[in-house]
């Protein structure tokens, strides 16, 4: 991800170009391909879009414009507006919506002319108080129009540079490194999925949610779905939820051609079971194994169940004919976790009850691996009621255990165990309880001991910091097959179908 640092003011005659200016030629000198982005070319259409109720519109546009130039790029310098427009505070709102959902660290550049230090600083502090409250760093502030004597007196209120010289600036370039918020997180999933859209069979398609979704997959081209259920009561009830479905295939599995060939392809399969042909046309009826059989049969490229059923049922038909892949021991989950600035990856919160040092070990490795494949920086706590030596038990010894063996398994992945997720998380609690440690403090993938931990853990977070949460993703399969939760939201729905389409391209070895 490129280094990303965003330049922004509060009023017009800030010295914002002058600011730009600068610190672009100090980027040049150490960026190869450094790259200068508007990410608000026209406030005029910028206005328009968000006074018609079209912000995520707009939102999405500054997103794809970034990603584009970021792709080109190893830094990017965003300039904000340039204050032209009636409102101020408008303008700062809107260049601080922007940074905050690229997960760009902020310079501000500001006039000083005609204030002492005093009204300074305590404009820059307001400033920061701001930004803070939308997760947004501020990293410095470039001033214009007051004397060396009285910049010097602002720049000792604050412990980041304070100057009008570019060259005081070097020492945060290293800190432009951003984020992947979850605006970003969620931008990219859709976008990834368009690329080379699967067929995703939703077999609960004829729930309310399922039905706003699909519509929503379509219009946006996310995949081409597969709607599991009696057509005529699909498209009646998507005409009286106002929406259009019509881009979906829609298929009822006892009255499909197919129906008796999945049963007896079930048949053969769990022959060693003990299973008839009688018990597999009852299978068969039951619109998970039926999804589930499209998959195996390669009509479909994966499946997401569970706002009805439970997570076992979603699973039971995979993992009866589906399997793992050669590579995995056992299948797992994981959850994205969408904070209000940053993702983090919580595994294993829904299949394995008590998972063995060996298998959490995998699941370590595993959901690492789940997130890198999404675009984010996986740095493992391995969870505990104890950090480092500091606690003894049957639980510390199995996660100490298991952070050995995920350390063989994967030497060059970061991952601290055992930890408290206070010292997971918190820079302050990391220096006294893992000074030093490379995860501790900034841990983005968190593995839990057991299902009642996890469980627990990720619905906490859910709940407390108004989160999204997206899964379980399931690890592991030979296809993918995903869950949802039964509370699970059209928007969770959405980006399940998305991560699915994407498991499925990957799977297939398109990028």
């Amino acid at each position: 991800m490129a280094r990303t640092l965003f330049v922004t003011a509060l009023a017009a005659n800030s010295g914002k170009a002058e600011a730009v200016a600068g610190l672009m030629d100090l980027i040049k000198g150490a960026s190869k391909a450094p790259a200068l982005f508007r990410p608000v070319p026209c406030l005029k259409t910028a206005l328009e879009l968000i006074n018609s109720g079209k912000c995520n519109e707009f939102v999405d546009s500054v997103l794809a414009a970034y990603k584009e130039a970021a792709a080109k790029a190893d830094f990017v310098l965003c300039e904000g507006t340039d204050f032209t427009g009636k409102s101020a505070a408008f303008e700062n709102a809107l260049n601080t919506c922007v940074a905050a959902n690229m997960g760009a660290p902020v310079v501000l550049a500001l006039s000083g002319e005609g204030c002492s230090a005093a009204e300074v600083a305590a404009t820059v502090t307001t400033f920061q108080c701001q930004m803070k409250e939308q997760c947004v760093e501020l990293l410095g502030v470039f001033l214009s129009g007051m004397s060396e004597e009285d910049e010097k007196a602002v720049a000792a209120y604050f412990s980041f540079p304070v100057s009008s010289r570019a060259a005081d600036f070097a020492s945060i370039l290293d800190s432009c490194n951003g984020h992947i918020t979850p605006r970003l997180f969620e931008f990219g999933l859709i976008e990834q999925a368009q690329k080379h859209p699967m067929r995703i069979v939703l077999p609960e398609g004829e729930e309310d949610r399922l039905i706003k979704a699909a519509a929503i997959l379509i219009q946006r081209k996310v995949a081409d779905i597969i709607l599991l259920g009696d057509e005529g009561k699909i498209h009646a009830r998507a005409a009286e939820l106002g929406l259009s479905v019509d881009g979906a295939t829609i298929i009822n599995p006892v009255t499909a051609p197919d129906f008796e060939d999945f049963a007896e392809t079930y048949a053969q399969l769990r022959a060693k079971k003990g299973v008839t042909i009688e018990q597999a046309r009852e299978k068969m009826a039951d619109s998970t194994y039926y999804g589930t059989m499209m998959i195996y049969k390669e009509k479909a490229d994966g499946m997401v169940s569970g706002a009805v059923n439970t997570t076992a049922h979603t699973v039971r038909p995979a993992l009866e004919f589906i399997k793992t892949k050669p590579t995995a021991s056992i299948v797992s989950s994981a959850f994205f976790v969408c904070l209000k600035d940053r993702v983090n990856t919580y595994g294993d919160c829904a299949i394995n009850l008590d998972p063995d040092p060996e298998q959490l070990a995998t699941i370590a490795v595993t959901t690492a691996e789940t997130a890198a494949a999404f675009g984010l920086e996986p740095r493992v706590a391995m969870l505990s009621y104890s950090t480092g030596n500091s606690g003894k038990g049957p639980t510390v010894d199995k996660v100490k255990e298991a952070t050995r063996l995920a350390k063989e398994k994967a030497p060059e992945l970061l991952i601290t165990g055992p930890i408290q997720y206070d010292a997971a998380v918190d820079a302050a609690t990391a220096k006294t309880k893992m000074p030093g440690d490379p995860v501790a403090g900034r841990a983005s993938v968190f593995i839990v001991p057991d299902i009642n931990t996890g469980n627990n853990l990720y619905k906490a977070v859910q709940r407390s910091a108004h989160a999204v949460a997206i899964g379980p993703v399931l690890q592991g399969l030979r296809k993918p097959v995903n869950d949802l939760s039964r509370g699970c939201t059209v928007p969770d729905i959405v980006n399940t179908v998305a991560i699915t389409a994407i498991q499925a391209q990957a799977e297939k070895g398109l990028k």
